[in-house]
Protein backbone atom coordinates (compact mmCIF):
# COMPACT_ATOMS: atom_id res chain seq x y z
CA UNK A 1 0.00 0.00 0.00
CA UNK A 2 2.66 2.53 0.73
CA UNK A 3 4.51 1.99 -2.69
CA UNK A 4 1.02 2.71 -4.05
CA UNK A 5 0.21 5.54 -2.25
CA UNK A 6 4.02 7.03 -3.19
CA UNK A 7 3.65 6.08 -6.80
CA UNK A 8 0.06 7.87 -7.30
CA UNK A 9 1.08 10.90 -5.61
CA UNK A 10 4.20 10.78 -8.22
CA UNK A 11 2.12 10.41 -10.98
CA UNK A 12 -0.25 13.00 -9.82
CA UNK A 13 1.94 15.74 -8.85
CA UNK A 14 3.52 14.94 -12.37
CA UNK A 15 -0.09 15.95 -14.24
CA UNK A 16 -0.13 18.82 -12.29
CA UNK A 17 3.14 19.76 -13.38
CA UNK A 18 2.28 19.25 -16.97
CA UNK A 19 -1.16 20.54 -16.81
CA UNK A 20 -2.08 16.60 -18.32
CA UNK A 21 -4.45 13.98 -17.87
CA UNK A 22 -4.07 10.64 -16.69
CA UNK A 23 -6.87 7.48 -15.71
CA UNK A 24 -8.25 7.87 -12.19
CA UNK A 25 -6.67 6.18 -9.89
CA UNK A 26 -9.69 4.24 -9.20
CA UNK A 27 -9.77 2.54 -12.02
CA UNK A 28 -6.43 0.72 -11.18
CA UNK A 29 -7.77 -0.91 -7.81
CA UNK A 30 -10.06 0.07 -4.77
CA UNK A 31 -9.12 3.67 -3.44
CA UNK A 32 -10.48 4.84 -0.15
CA UNK A 33 -10.83 8.09 1.05
CA UNK A 34 -7.99 7.63 3.49
CA UNK A 35 -5.87 6.54 1.22
CA UNK A 36 -6.54 9.30 -0.51
CA UNK A 37 -5.61 11.77 2.07
CA UNK A 38 -2.26 9.92 2.24
CA UNK A 39 -1.80 10.36 -1.06
CA UNK A 40 -2.59 14.48 -0.74
CA UNK A 41 -0.08 14.35 2.38
CA UNK A 42 2.81 12.79 0.03
CA UNK A 43 1.98 16.04 -2.94
CA UNK A 44 1.80 18.39 -0.12
CA UNK A 45 5.03 17.43 1.35
CA UNK A 46 6.51 17.38 -2.39
CA UNK A 47 5.27 21.33 -2.77
CA UNK A 48 6.42 22.21 0.48
CA UNK A 49 9.96 20.51 -0.40
CA UNK A 50 10.77 22.76 -3.16
CA UNK A 51 9.66 25.78 -1.85
CA UNK A 52 5.64 26.31 -1.54
CA UNK A 53 4.02 27.23 1.52
CA UNK A 54 0.28 26.62 2.77
CA UNK A 55 -1.71 29.77 3.27
CA UNK A 56 -4.98 28.12 4.09
CA UNK A 57 -7.34 25.72 2.98
CA UNK A 58 -10.25 24.97 0.40
CA UNK A 59 -13.15 23.17 0.87
CA UNK A 60 -14.38 21.03 -2.14
CA UNK A 61 -17.99 19.68 -3.08
CA UNK A 62 -19.81 21.23 -0.18
CA UNK A 63 -22.25 22.31 -2.62
CA UNK A 64 -24.82 19.03 -2.05
CA UNK A 65 -26.85 20.01 -5.75
CA UNK A 66 -24.14 19.22 -7.49
CA UNK A 67 -23.37 15.82 -6.36
CA UNK A 68 -25.38 13.28 -8.22
CA UNK A 69 -23.74 15.18 -11.49
CA UNK A 70 -20.58 14.36 -10.55
CA UNK A 71 -21.11 11.26 -8.66
CA UNK A 72 -19.84 12.25 -5.35
CA UNK A 73 -21.26 11.65 -2.04
CA UNK A 74 -18.92 14.14 0.34
CA UNK A 75 -16.88 16.79 0.97
CA UNK A 76 -13.10 16.89 0.71
CA UNK A 77 -10.35 19.36 1.55
CA UNK A 78 -6.81 20.38 0.78
CA UNK A 79 -4.35 23.43 0.64
CA UNK A 80 -4.18 26.61 -0.76
CA UNK A 81 -0.62 27.57 -1.22
CA UNK A 82 1.39 31.31 -1.59
CA UNK A 83 1.65 29.79 -5.31
CA UNK A 84 -1.95 29.40 -5.87
CA UNK A 85 -3.12 32.32 -4.08
CA UNK A 86 -3.93 35.78 -6.00
CA UNK A 87 -6.15 38.91 -5.06
CA UNK A 88 -8.47 39.83 -7.57
CA UNK A 89 -7.11 43.64 -9.01
CA UNK A 90 -8.89 46.61 -10.07
CA UNK A 91 -9.19 45.37 -13.27
CA UNK A 92 -11.17 41.90 -12.34
CA UNK A 93 -7.95 39.97 -14.65
CA UNK A 94 -7.65 36.28 -13.31
CA UNK A 95 -5.04 34.36 -14.89
CA UNK A 96 -5.79 31.43 -15.83
CA UNK A 97 -3.49 28.44 -14.69
CA UNK A 98 -2.38 25.84 -17.06
CA UNK A 99 -4.38 23.31 -16.03
CA UNK A 100 -7.09 20.50 -17.60
CA UNK A 101 -10.67 21.60 -18.21
CA UNK A 102 -10.37 24.32 -15.73
CA UNK A 103 -13.61 25.30 -14.00
CA UNK A 104 -14.78 28.73 -12.22
CA UNK A 105 -16.25 28.52 -9.03
CA UNK A 106 -17.88 31.39 -6.93
CA UNK A 107 -17.16 31.04 -3.57
CA UNK A 108 -17.38 32.47 0.21
CA UNK A 109 -13.98 32.54 1.88
CA UNK A 110 -12.79 33.45 5.42
CA UNK A 111 -9.80 34.98 6.86
CA UNK A 112 -8.96 33.73 10.31
CA UNK A 113 -7.02 35.69 13.52
CA UNK A 114 -8.04 33.01 15.53
CA UNK A 115 -7.89 29.35 15.93
CA UNK A 116 -11.12 27.61 15.15
CA UNK A 117 -11.76 24.41 17.04
CA UNK A 118 -13.77 20.93 16.25
CA UNK A 119 -17.21 21.60 17.98
CA UNK A 120 -17.56 24.70 18.09
CA UNK A 121 -20.73 26.67 17.05
CA UNK A 122 -21.40 28.34 13.70
CA UNK A 123 -20.95 31.77 15.88
CA UNK A 124 -17.98 30.43 17.92
CA UNK A 125 -16.74 30.20 14.37
CA UNK A 126 -17.70 33.06 13.30
CA UNK A 127 -16.14 34.73 16.44
CA UNK A 128 -12.82 33.25 15.03
CA UNK A 129 -12.82 34.99 11.38
CA UNK A 130 -11.50 38.52 10.73
CA UNK A 131 -12.95 38.80 7.32
CA UNK A 132 -15.07 37.69 4.81
CA UNK A 133 -14.68 37.57 0.37
CA UNK A 134 -16.85 36.68 -2.28
CA UNK A 135 -14.36 34.81 -3.94
CA UNK A 136 -13.26 32.80 -7.03
CA UNK A 137 -11.31 29.21 -7.35
CA UNK A 138 -10.50 27.41 -10.15
CA UNK A 139 -10.91 23.66 -10.17
CA UNK A 140 -9.13 21.85 -12.59
CA UNK A 141 -9.59 17.98 -13.57
CA UNK A 142 -6.46 15.55 -13.80
CA UNK A 143 -8.90 13.28 -15.26
CA UNK A 144 -10.73 13.38 -18.70
CA UNK A 145 -14.32 14.74 -18.76
CA UNK A 146 -14.51 15.59 -14.80
CA UNK A 147 -15.26 11.66 -14.18
CA UNK A 148 -13.86 10.43 -10.99
CA UNK A 149 -14.40 9.15 -7.51
CA UNK A 150 -14.36 10.93 -4.76
CA UNK A 151 -11.82 9.16 -3.03
CA UNK A 152 -9.63 10.21 -6.61
CA UNK A 153 -10.47 13.83 -6.07
CA UNK A 154 -9.53 13.81 -2.57
CA UNK A 155 -5.84 12.50 -4.23
CA UNK A 156 -5.74 15.33 -6.82
CA UNK A 157 -5.30 17.97 -4.69
CA UNK A 158 -9.27 18.21 -4.28
CA UNK A 159 -9.02 19.52 -7.65
CA UNK A 160 -7.44 22.79 -6.42
CA UNK A 161 -6.05 24.92 -9.31
CA UNK A 162 -6.17 28.00 -8.32
CA UNK A 163 -7.86 31.00 -5.41
CA UNK A 164 -8.36 34.39 -6.46
CA UNK A 165 -9.70 36.35 -3.49
CA UNK A 166 -11.81 39.25 -3.88
CA UNK A 167 -12.97 42.13 -1.40
CA UNK A 168 -11.91 41.53 1.95
CA UNK A 169 -14.44 43.09 4.21
CA UNK A 170 -14.55 43.36 7.83
CA UNK A 171 -16.85 40.12 9.24
CA UNK A 172 -18.24 42.59 11.82
CA UNK A 173 -19.62 43.99 8.89
CA UNK A 174 -20.86 41.23 7.83
CA UNK A 175 -21.86 39.42 10.44
CA UNK A 176 -23.91 42.56 11.88
CA UNK A 177 -27.03 41.26 11.55
CA UNK A 178 -26.17 37.56 12.87
CA UNK A 179 -24.62 34.48 11.01
CA UNK A 180 -27.85 33.41 9.52
CA UNK A 181 -26.85 35.91 6.80
CA UNK A 182 -24.24 33.34 6.07
CA UNK A 183 -27.50 30.89 5.30
CA UNK A 184 -29.86 33.43 3.59
CA UNK A 185 -28.22 34.71 0.25
CA UNK A 186 -28.27 33.76 -2.97
CA UNK A 187 -25.41 33.35 -6.23
CA UNK A 188 -25.97 34.21 -9.82
CA UNK A 189 -23.38 33.70 -11.81
CA UNK A 190 -23.38 35.09 -15.39
CA UNK A 191 -20.92 34.04 -18.06
CA UNK A 192 -20.90 34.38 -21.88
CA UNK A 193 -24.12 32.40 -22.60
CA UNK A 194 -26.01 31.41 -19.20
CA UNK A 195 -26.71 32.16 -15.85
CA UNK A 196 -26.20 29.66 -12.98
CA UNK A 197 -27.98 30.22 -9.53
CA UNK A 198 -27.29 28.84 -6.36
CA UNK A 199 -27.97 29.19 -2.08
CA UNK A 200 -25.68 29.50 0.29
CA UNK A 201 -27.62 26.77 2.05
CA UNK A 202 -26.59 24.27 -0.86
CA UNK A 203 -23.07 24.61 0.87
CA UNK A 204 -24.16 22.49 3.67
CA UNK A 205 -26.16 24.55 5.03
CA UNK A 206 -24.24 27.59 4.97
CA UNK A 207 -20.43 28.30 4.39
CA UNK A 208 -19.83 28.52 8.30
CA UNK A 209 -21.98 25.11 8.02
CA UNK A 210 -18.74 23.72 5.48
CA UNK A 211 -16.36 25.00 8.53
CA UNK A 212 -17.58 22.81 10.82
CA UNK A 213 -17.27 20.03 8.06
CA UNK A 214 -13.83 20.81 7.80
CA UNK A 215 -12.71 21.26 11.57
CA UNK A 216 -13.97 17.41 11.55
CA UNK A 217 -12.15 16.30 8.47
CA UNK A 218 -8.61 17.84 9.16
CA UNK A 219 -7.29 15.13 11.07
CA UNK A 220 -7.58 12.54 8.00
CA UNK A 221 -4.94 14.41 6.13
CA UNK A 222 -1.47 13.29 7.61
CA UNK A 223 0.16 15.67 9.47
CA UNK A 224 -1.80 18.35 8.78
CA UNK A 225 -2.09 20.94 11.48
CA UNK A 226 -5.40 23.10 12.91
CA UNK A 227 -6.24 26.62 11.42
CA UNK A 228 -3.87 28.97 12.11
CA UNK A 229 -4.40 32.88 12.69
CA UNK A 230 -3.81 33.95 9.16
CA UNK A 231 -4.76 31.51 7.08
CA UNK A 232 -7.66 31.70 4.49
CA UNK A 233 -10.04 28.69 4.17
CA UNK A 234 -12.53 28.84 0.91
CA UNK A 235 -15.92 27.00 2.06
CA UNK A 236 -17.08 25.44 -1.78
CA UNK A 237 -18.82 26.49 -4.84
CA UNK A 238 -22.11 28.12 -4.45
CA UNK A 239 -23.37 27.18 -7.66
CA UNK A 240 -22.01 24.42 -10.08
CA UNK A 241 -18.70 25.57 -11.61
CA UNK A 242 -18.61 25.97 -15.23
CA UNK A 243 -15.95 25.33 -18.07
CA UNK A 244 -14.17 28.64 -18.92
CA UNK A 245 -11.54 30.06 -21.68
CA UNK A 246 -9.59 32.83 -22.13
CA UNK A 247 -10.90 35.95 -23.04
CA UNK A 248 -14.14 35.67 -21.41
CA UNK A 249 -16.27 37.80 -18.47
CA UNK A 250 -17.92 36.62 -15.61
CA UNK A 251 -20.44 38.38 -13.09
CA UNK A 252 -20.83 36.85 -9.95
CA UNK A 253 -23.81 38.96 -7.86
CA UNK A 254 -24.79 38.10 -4.39
CA UNK A 255 -28.54 39.09 -3.34
CA UNK A 256 -29.08 39.12 0.85
CA UNK A 257 -25.19 39.62 2.04
CA UNK A 258 -23.09 42.55 2.65
CA UNK A 259 -20.29 41.57 0.08
CA UNK A 260 -19.45 43.38 -2.94
CA UNK A 261 -20.02 41.90 -6.71
CA UNK A 262 -17.09 40.24 -8.61
CA UNK A 263 -16.80 41.14 -12.39
CA UNK A 264 -13.79 39.30 -13.57
CA UNK A 265 -12.10 38.31 -17.02
CA UNK A 266 -9.65 35.34 -17.58
CA UNK A 267 -6.52 35.96 -19.32
CA UNK A 268 -3.54 33.99 -20.40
Amino acid sequence: MVDMVKKAAKNLFSAYDAGTQMAPLSEAGPLNSNNAYEISAHIAAARRARGEHPVGRKIGFTNRSIWEKYGVDAPMWSWIYDTTYHEIGADGAIRLPRQSEPRLEPEIAFGFGQTPEIGMSVEEIAECIDWVAHSIEIVASPYPAWRFTIADCIAAQALHAAFWCGEKVPASDVFKGGVKVMEGFSCHLTGPEETREGHATDVLGGPLHAMQFLLKEIARMPGADDIQPGEVVTTGTLTDGHPIATGEEWLSDLTGINLPRLSVRLID
